[in-house]
C-alpha cells in the first residue's frame, strides 16, 4: 500500500495551499478516499472524503473552503484548502474511508505537515 501526501507548508491565515496524494492503484481505484488531520496533541480527523463516483462529505470546520478531489486514473487525491484558518495547523493524511488495515492495524503513510500563521 502506497499512500504519501505532499504539498503543505506555511502559509498565512486566509491563504491557500492544495494538497496531494498518490496511492497504489489497487487500492485507490475502488475506496472511498478521504483526507484527515492530526492537530499538534489532538486525535486525528477525517476532514473530507470522496467517493468512486465524485460525491463528497465535508466536515463543519472546513465546508466552504476545502475542496476534495480525486483523478482515478492517475491515482491520485487532492485537498485545495482556502480561506485558511490558525486551527487547520496540523499533519495532513490521506486515506482510505475507513482507513486501511494492513496486519490488524490501521496504515497510515507519510504525511504533510500545514502551519497557518495569524
Amino acid at each position: 500500500v502506497q499512500l504519501q501526501a505532499s504539498g503543505g507548508g506555511l502559509v498565512q491565515a486566509g491563504g491557500s495551499l492544495r494538497l496531494s496524494c498518490a496511492a497504489s492503484r489497487t487500492f485507490f481505484s475502488v475506496r472511498t478516499m478521504g483526507w484527515y488531520r492530526q492537530p499538534p496533541g489532538k486525535e486525528r480527523e477525517l476532514v473530507a472524503a470522496i467517493a468512486g463516483d465524485g460525491s463528497t462529505h465535508y466536515t463543519n470546520p472546513v465546508k466552504g473552503r476545502f475542496t476534495i478531489s480525486r483523478v482515478n486514473a492517475k491515482d491520485t487525491l487532492y485537498l485545495l484548502m482556502n480561506s485558511l484558518k490558525p486551527e487547520d495547523t496540523a499533519v495532513y493524511y490521506c486515506n482510505g474511508v475507513p482507513p486501511v488495515v494492513v496486519e490488524n492495524s490501521q496504515y497510515w503513510g507519510q504525511g504533510t505537515l500545514v502551519t497557518v500563521s495569524s
